[in-house]
């Protein structure tokens, strides 16, 4: 039998997962399932865009149920009391600057469930993440990235 992927996430990725799941449970999907009651009631279903809309949104609101809810049951809760506090790893907030002069930037490392670059969270998974995971304040670290190398001076976890 094939291992199960199993998803980490921060405490707060996970609690987020779980509102959205609730919404989609008590809210969309009512939603959705009288939409497609008033779509029928309009006679032809063959020519009915308003019955094809509503079915293709259910297809999405039950798909992404069923990745959140396997997502949840697999879930894996980052905890970081065994790393050092000036340790870049899951979980923690990173800040860091490009060498030799470009303005420091500053991440949220969470998994892949929970990245959202332009809300400054970045998966465990990205070749930025990767690279600085282990590494400690103050360290000067050679990232690979898709276009090249790039070198980045590690200033504050937290």
């Amino acid at each position: 039998m094939a291992e199960e992927k199993s998803y980490p996430m921060t405490a707060e990725g996970k609690q987020k997962l779980e509102e959205e799941l609730e919404n989609l449970r008590l809210v969309r999907r009512p939603e959705v399932i009288k939409r497609i009651k008033i779509a029928r009631s309009y006679g032809d279903l063959s020519e009915n865009s308003e019955y094809e809309s509503a079915k293709d949104e259910q297809s999405f609101v039950e798909s992404r149920i069923s990745q959140i809810e396997h997502m949840l049951q697999y879930s894996v809760i980052i905890d970081n009391n065994d790393v050092a506090a000036d340790e870049v790893s899951m979980g923690r907030q990173v800040t860091f600057k490009e060498l030799p002069d470009e303005e420091p930037e500053t991440y949220q490392i969470v998994g892949e469930s929970e990245s959202d670059p332009l809300n400054g969270k970045i998966s465990n998974e990205s070749p930025m993440a990767k690279g600085l995971i282990g590494h400690k304040v103050g360290e000067e670290v050679e990232i690979e990235i898709p276009n090249g190398t790039m070198k980045v001076k590690i200033l504050e976890v937290k």
